[in-house]
């Protein structure tokens, strides 16, 4: 008797999904190859149709060429990120911006009243931006992936810093930063690791 690992039910095909999934990895190393900052508004500009709550939206990128402003960003990073940040072909900072509620009237008009009282709630959409703005960072990385590009996330940096010397007069709070870019010929990944199975992480009531 021989076993599948194919999802019968998926709607993509084997290709899709060993692209975007199985196939697809975090990369430490790239290559010197430059990637038009153009493929991470494409991808962006089809990852934006995910679900958020009501539709809010809170992620915000801002894109980190090479020069003074990557060496500006690499200096809030974790020491063992900075020269991962230098190294780079492009980079990524995403971020979360907690006064969504201004622009609820467009992308959620049915919520009027909703973003009226969000107003007057300053930690409730702080909250509602950061988790919202993780879900679209999810979206993202796949979104880049589908671009033919690799990823690198990192969450080690001074959040704060990079907020008071990237974001200045914005109000978007960082909590990622994305190496972006093609692997390495060598070092790009580590071993492939395991992944939980559905029977491992889930329960059926």
């Amino acid at each position: 008797m021989t076993t599948s690992t194919e999802t019968p039910t998926l709607a993509v095909t084997a290709d899709v999904a060993d692209l975007l999934f199985r196939e697809a990895r975090t990369v430490n190393a790239f290559a010197p190859d430059d990637v038009p900052e153009e493929l991470v508004h494409a991808a962006y500009d089809l990852t934006r149709w995910g679900p958020t709550a009501m539709n809010t939206s809170p992620l915000r990128y801002v894109v980190v060429r090479r020069g003074a402003g990557r060496e500006r960003l690499a200096a809030h990073m974790a020491e063992g990120n900075r020269e991962r940040v230098l190294a780079a072909p492009l980079t990524v900072v995403l971020a979360s911006d907690p006064a969504f509620h201004e622009t609820m009237g467009v992308l959620a008009p049915h919520a009027s009243a909703v973003a009226a009282s969000l107003a007057e709630q300053e930690a409730t959409r702080v909250a509602m931006a950061r988790d919202n703005a993780h879900l679209q960072a999810g979206y993202l990385v796949v979104g880049l992936r589908s671009a033919g590009l690799h990823v690198g996330p990192m969450g080690g940096m001074d959040a704060a810093g990079i907020d008071a010397d990237l974001l200045a007069g914005t109000g978007w709070r960082s909590f990622l930063v994305l190496n972006v870019g093609l692997p390495a010929a060598e070092g790009a990944t580590r071993p492939r690791a395991a992944r939980l199975s559905p029977t491992e992480v889930s329960r059926t009531l």
